[in-house]
């Protein structure tokens, strides 16, 4: 007698993001669900992995979460929903709205808006007395300087809204605060949020940075993956590489599993996914920012890649109700490294890697600028100044390091002549 399989669950998963960035968690997630795709254009490359999707009409509007309602409403009348997913900082806000109105997990918007704004994020830290950077909210140059007199030079300015370091600045002065504050104030990205008293003031923590991927279950917080941030481009922040490895003591540490669980508790962030970062201060570790969602980055893929404990799946059983398997398989190292050009404005030509001799430890080579492309290093540039990234798996983070040291130096980047149209080309 043969019976057949039950059809696996649907998960509505909202945006996709880049497909350099995002692609193996869609691929992952296709392996045990079938996945409805809220976007707002044609799907492209995300065809192989999903089973139907939904075209929006309004992308600018990410705020309002009404015609995702609606387009998730329209899905679950066909069907059953089992859970809604989005690792888009810009949408995160709404998938909680989306599972809030059809009754499905992580479906508390106060909770992912108590981690979308990072002002909210301070204030309930604060009540709970979780150890973190002191803040003050500015809606001036005159406030933030009054401000940084307040807790003291040299303290940070950052936007309320942004992720990634985005329009984060170390200042040690008030000729450097005053220079400085319009980055912090006028730094976005499409889809971001936007304030009326959208700077903060807060007092620079000393020591080394890093972030903690967790699946978030029924208010149980389980760490699956600690990376080590390396940051360039000073006074900014610019996040240049990652370091990742399997079996880092931190996922342990007693120390700060107990700040986190009291972070995710004052939040109240109870079911999903959470990208946290800490400094490892003197004084034990301090809350920098939590982001209701999985890091960016490629963070969760050297997690995958060092571990075996699969993200992507993580992410969908938290989403659907379900508690993870956070089983690891390996015990390697993996890292990742982002290249940029030398000079503001710079127009590609061409941005291509010499493969030949790379070591074996060298895992992806990828390129992200395109011919005609005009980018720029930080602070200009930001992340979408990156034109190229490389990662490494090996047994050591030395390995990983020498790796990547081969794949910089294998990395060509060409400047396009002046008066040369690039923009039809491959």
């Amino acid at each position: 007698m043969t019976g057949h399989a039950p059809e696996r669950p649907l998960l509505l998963v909202i945006g996709t993001g880049s497909r350099h960035y995002r692609e193996y968690l869609l691929a992952s997630i296709s392996t045990r669900y079938r996945i409805h795709l809220l976007l707002w254009a044609e799907p492209g490359w995300e065809l192989r992995y999903v089973a139907s999707w939904t075209v929006l009409s309004r992308e600018e509007e990410t705020i309002d979460a009404a015609d995702m309602i609606a387009a998730a409403a329209d899905v679950a009348a066909a069907g059953p929903l089992a859970g809604v997913l989005a690792w888009d900082e810009a949408r995160v806000l709404q998938a909680a709205k989306v599972a809030a109105a059809l009754g499905l997990p992580g479906g508390d918007p106060d909770a992912a808006m108590r981690c979308r704004d990072k002002h909210l994020t301070r204030e309930a830290l604060a009540a709970a007395k979780v150890p973190q950077a002191r803040s003050i909210l500015v809606s001036s140059l005159e406030e933030a300087l009054a401000a940084a007199d307040q807790i003291r030079y040299p303290v940070v300015l950052k936007p309320r809204a942004m992720a990634a370091s985005l329009g984060a600045v170390l200042v040690a002065s008030p000729d450097e605060l005053t220079a400085q504050f319009a980055f912090a104030r006028d730094t976005t990205l499409p889809g971001a949020w936007r304030y009326d008293v959208g700077v903060l003031v807060e007092e620079y923590l000393t020591g080394p940075e890093i972030s903690v991927d967790s699946a978030v279950h029924g208010g149980r917080v389980l760490p699956m993956f600690v990376a080590r941030k390396q940051v360039g481009y000073p006074p900014y922040f610019e996040e240049v590489g990652h370091v990742v490895h399997a079996r880092d003591p931190l996922l342990t540490d007693r120390l700060l599993l107990q700040v986190m669980r009291d972070t995710h508790a004052a939040l109240g962030f109870t079911d999903g996914m959470t990208h946290a970062e800490y400094k490892l201060t003197a004084a034990g570790p301090k809350v920098i920012e939590v982001n209701a969602r999985l890091g960016g980055d490629l963070i969760p893929y050297l997690g995958m890649k060092a571990s075996g404990i699969d993200p992507g799946l993580a992410a969908g059983a938290v989403a659907c109700g379900q508690a993870p398997d956070l089983s690891a398989e390996r015990e390697l190292t993996a890292a990742v490294r982002f290249f940029y050009v030398d000079h503001d404005d710079t127009r590609i030509g061409a941005v291509g890697f010499d493969g030949a001799r790379l070591p074996q430890a060298v895992d992806r080579l990828v390129t992200f600028a395109t011919p005609g492309a005009v980018v720029s290093p930080p602070p200009k540039g930001t992340l979408l100044g990156r034109v190229a990234a490389a990662t490494a798996v090996a047994a050591t983070e030395q390995e990983c390091r020498t790796a990547l040291d081969a794949a910089q130096a294998a990395l060509t980047v060409t400047a396009a002549p002046a008066g040369v149209d690039l923009r039809g080309g491959g």
